[in-house]
């Protein structure tokens, strides 16, 4: 039930995201940025921080720096979304244990 979720949110984030046709700005680009460093703040409070999150922050400030603000956008919008998707798997698969097998 969660994959569904997770699959269902990643496919609707990836619409989302490749739609981004519009002329992004430094602000815009400067406020995505901002945004997907706080979800994974909290992403990683949670305990669901992916890998992938910190290298696509690291091209989204690389993208912005050279004048590209459409990439850094995209790049930070997409780290945003699954900063929420870590952190809404690490909150659900808390406190589930162990199966029952294991024990036996």
């Amino acid at each position: 039930m969660l994959m569904k979720k997770l699959a269902l949110a990643g496919m609707i984030a990836g619409l989302l995201l490749g739609g981004s046709a519009i002329a992004a700005d430094k602000a815009s680009a400067d406020a995505a940025i901002a945004a997907a460093k706080a979800a994974q703040k909290e992403a990683a409070a949670a305990g669901g921080e992916w890998k992938m999150i910190g290298d696509l922050l690291k091209d989204a400030d690389k993208a912005a720096s050279e004048g590209n603000f459409a990439s850094a956008e995209s790049l930070a919008k997409k780290a945003e979304s699954y900063s929420k998707l870590g952190k809404e798997q690490a909150m659900g698969q808390s406190n589930v244990g162990n199966p029952g097998y294991l024990y036996n």
